[in-house]
């Protein structure tokens, strides 16, 4: 047991780790007490008993008592041999301890310094327990400045924000502050500035104001002092319609960013006066992105003024300012166009598209944007997603409208369909024929297009395609005469069994599509999805539909199909029921029906070549075309051995053994991801930003460092990054709809991508819980970050990327240790060990020794 050497006075004896008692005796010897020792553990009290005898072995019990359990420890005070206690020293030993417990170190105080201008910093510990007012106090109390209550706490490096009682617990240690005026009379120093009668005194206001703004005290301040007011008059004014200008529209956006006052709020004299900045033809270079960014959120955020925005700014403005050679006025002025088409009803949407398509936007977008020199930005990419998904949308009403047997333009071009395919022009049907014997014949010869019904209108009642499909069977037929007759002909005159029906295949060819090209689907709020091949084309769905068509008849001659392959459901989609959703948004109300075989492998062909975004038409077909049966057969079974493998025991055994190995790689690719850092987009529930912020992990994996950057930087360095967040404090790693900012964007449907691509992290703020929130910006990303932040935990890996990637590397790895056994058959079962000989007359005597 140890012994500690004990003399008058107190001790502070350690019980267990990071708990600790005082012992003591006055000069006689006859009483010792337990004061309490606030400075190591306040809530420990305690108290022992009075010596029997001064001079012999003194036992003493000491009961501390922790705030979760009793902790009752025997102290022996040993007198040293030779010495009386009433005037030696004395030897303190431990005897026994039941219980310890760890004392952690206070958690509400942080170590951080303090500047001030022309001033030497301070050192101090901030006890986040005490108010504000009242470490502001004694900073200022250390420089001996008077007034304490005009001075604020900022952090001293990324945005500068005024530190509140609401964010004060995101200071941690190391973290270092600056003393400065507080936000009241900062935002009232501002405003004085601004109502100042100098053009110099409103242009040092507003310089000061925009950098400040964007702090969220700072804009409550301006805001509460009729701020904003005041900048809409500078704006309104118009007197200097330069730099001073755009430092005006700047603040005023970044001061509505907030959400304090709504959009709806603003005055229509002030936005008239903006939609006349757009309008002008001479005008700074920096005032019109600005003035269609600003309008661009009030048509978001206010139907009412989206409508004066509507009528103010002709199309054709925005097309001005779409084919300049400047880059951040393109997205701007397509940011603007694309609001106006979302606020737009469907019929005034049809309109406006119809006549930008005449005015050549498409051919601009597809020469100028697409394929300009200069590198395509994310938010121009989101857009041009946006304008295409509003495009198709277009399509959706007639595939949600089914064929009306009764209507007789419907009628006429059923038979237009069929006329097109069996009566050569310039004749007519059955002529000399009874009524009788022309319906027969009409019945007939639809049959041969490949209409499962005697009255083929019955076909077409199935929603989706609804009359959809009508009209791209129309559109092949009177834009690819040549190739109609061909397929029609060519699967009549074949045996029963091999034909292929024309109709039968564009219904649900028409419905294929309309699922890859995801019709009827809401526009996403971060996708940046487009083809280019769309702006390539007129019609591009209905062209699109002609290439498909003519793709079916050729996968089902190579796939040598019949009607049964046709009419066989695939294993991949079963029959979906009556009522079912085919997909998002679009409900099924016809007969149920599954992809067939075929419809399968011309599903994958499609798929795969859009995914290698063609940039025209021609090159689409040519791609689509090369993808014949007999690669994807090819394709798919390089994935599966890829996937699977082989299943032979001595094989799967081999896997097992090598899966920790290469576990542990992937996992230290995880956390090097990590490291190198990514941009992440802020989203909010309103609108789109485009603010960016970036995170990383620290080289030592201790700390995960982060603040917002600007759109176009270099990535920052670690040291310029000003949020830290330790990952001790790490609770836990939320996914999906867990997140807390996916559940107040609330359960729509245009935020399923939200729900794919969010994640957050719960960690530990003061004695509250906070969430650090991403978006990713991809799937790929989303997988790597959410398995690096588990590894990181010492959570399993467990997204889709990491089994890929480990199969991946399992495959590999398994080949190279089998190189030497190419070609040769592996059984399923070892051979089997034969019985032992029944003598061992043949083993060697070594104890012979030869002659």
């Amino acid at each position: 047991m140890p012994v500690f050497p004990f003399s008058t006075g107190w001790l502070h004896l350690g019980v267990g780790r990071g708990q600790a008692f005082s012992v003591g005796r006055n000069g006689s010897g006859q009483a010792a007490s337990y004061p309490p020792t606030p400075e190591i553990n306040p809530e420990l009290t305690g108290s022992f008993g009075k010596a029997s005898e001064p001079d012999k072995e003194w036992d003493l019990n000491c009961e501390c008592k922790p705030p979760s359990q009793a902790l009752d420890r025997e102290i022996l005070l040993v007198p040293r041999r030779g010495v009386s206690s009433a005037g030696g020293s004395t030897f303190v030993q431990s005897v026994g301890s039941h219980s310890s417990r760890t004392m952690a170190p206070p958690r509400n105080v942080v170590k951080i310094a303090v500047q001030k201008a022309d001033a030497i910093p301070q050192l101090i510990q901030l006890d986040q327990a005490k108010p504000l007012a009242t470490v502001l106090k004694e900073v200022c109390d250390a420089w001996n400045l008077p007034h304490s209550e005009s001075y604020a706490l900022k952090f001293a490096d990324g945005h500068k924000r005024y530190i509140t009682e609401n964010n004060r617990m995101e200071i941690k240690n190391g973290s270092i502050l600056c003393l400065s005026i507080a936000p009241d009379l900062e935002a009232q120093q501002v405003l004085g500035g601004l109502q100042s009668t100098s053009r110099e005194g409103c242009y040092r206001a507003l310089k000061n104001l925009v950098p400040l703004a964007s702090d969220m005290t700072f804009a409550q301040e301006v805001i509460s002092r009729d701020g904003l007011q005041r900048l809409s008059t500078i704006i309104e004014n118009g007197d200097d319609l330069g730099e001073m200008l755009a430092l005006g529209l700047m603040a005023f956006l970044e001061l509505m960013e907030h959400g304090v006052v709504s959009w709806e709020t603003l005055s229509m004299p002030f936005v008239r006066k903006v939609v006349s900045y757009v309008n002008m033809n001479l005008m700074d270079a920096s005032v019109q992105p600005l003035a269609l960014r600003l309008l661009e959120s009030v048509t978001l955020g206010s139907p009412a003024l989206g409508q004066l925005v509507k009528s103010e700014v002709p199309l054709d403005r925005l097309l001005v300012h779409l084919q300049v050679m400047n880059q951040q006025l393109q997205t701007k002025a397509m940011a603007l166009l694309t609001a106006l088409l979302q606020g737009a009803s469907t019929a005034e949407r049809k309109h406006m598209l119809d006549y930008l398509w005449q005015r050549n936007l498409r051919q601009f977008i597809y020469k100028n944007i697409i394929h300009s020199a200069a590198p395509m930005g994310d938010e121009m990419a989101h857009h041009l997603y946006v304008l295409q998904a509003l495009t198709l949308g277009l399509l959706e009403p007639r595939m949600r409208t089914p064929l009306d047997p009764y209507s007789q333009e419907q009628r006429e071009q059923l038979q237009a369909l069929r006329q097109a395919a069996f009566e050569p022009e310039g004749e007519s049907m059955g002529t000399g024929l009874s009524a009788d014997r022309r319906r027969s014949l009409c019945v007939r010869e639809f049959r041969k297009l490949g209409f499962s019904n005697s009255n083929p209108a019955q076909d077409l009642e199935r929603v989706p395609p609804g009359l959809l499909a009508l009209d791209n069977m129309l559109y092949f037929s009177r834009h690819a005469p040549s190739a109609y007759s061909r397929f029609v002909l060519e699967n009549s005159s074949r045996e029963d069994k091999h034909e292929c029906p024309f109709a039968k295949s564009s219904i649900q060819l028409t419905v294929l599509l309309c699922e890859l090209l995801h019709v009827g689907e809401p526009c996403s709020e971060t996708a940046q999805d487009f083809s280019p091949m769309f702006f390539s084309q007129d019609h591009s769905f209905h062209e699109l539909f002609c290439v498909a068509i003519q793709l079916l008849n050729k996968t089902w001659k190579e796939m040598r199909a019949t009607q049964e392959d046709f009419d066989k459901v695939g294993g991949v989609e079963a029959a979906r029921p009556q009522g079912g959703r085919l997909w998002k948004g679009v409900v099924n109300t016809g007969p149920t029906f599954g992809w067939s075989q075929v419809m399968q492998v011309v599903r994958e062909q499609l798929a795969r070549t859009l995914a290698l975004k063609p940039t025209s038409l021609e090159l689409f077909r040519t791609k689509v075309n090369a993808l014949t049966y007999g690669e994807v057969l090819r394709l798919r079974q390089t994935e599966r051995l890829h996937q699977e493998g082989t299943l032979a025991p001595p094989i799967l055994e081999l896997r097992e053994k090598l899966k920790p190995e290469l576990l542990g790689l992937i996992r230290q690719q995880r956390l090097l991801r990590l490291c190198e850092g990514m941009l992440f987009r802020k989203i909010s529930s309103r609108r789109r930003q485009d603010k960016l912020w970036f995170c990383c992990l620290s080289p030592n994996h201790k700390v995960l460092q982060y603040g917002d950057v600007e759109e176009g930087a270099n990535p920052p360095t670690l040291e310029s990054l000003p949020e830290q967040l330790p990952v001790a404090d790490i609770r836990a790693l939320l996914m999906g709809k867990d997140c807390p900012h996916v559940r107040e964007k609330g359960s729509g449907k245009q935020n399923k991508d939200l729900y794919e691509l969010a994640f957050s992290i719960s960690y530990d703020h003061g004695e509250e819980e906070a969430y650090l929130n991403f978006i990713a910006p991809s799937k790929r990303d989303f997988y790597l970050w959410t398995d690096g932040l588990s590894a990181l935990l010492g959570s399993t890996m467990g997204s889709e990327q990491t089994r890929l990637d480990l199969e991946q590397l399992l495959t590999m790895e398994t080949k190279l240790r089998l190189l030497e056994l190419e070609n040769v058959p592996i059984p399923e079962q070892p051979p089997p060990v034969p019985p032992p000989p029944t003598n061992f007359n043949f083993c060697y005597d070594f104890s012979i020794i030869e002659p």
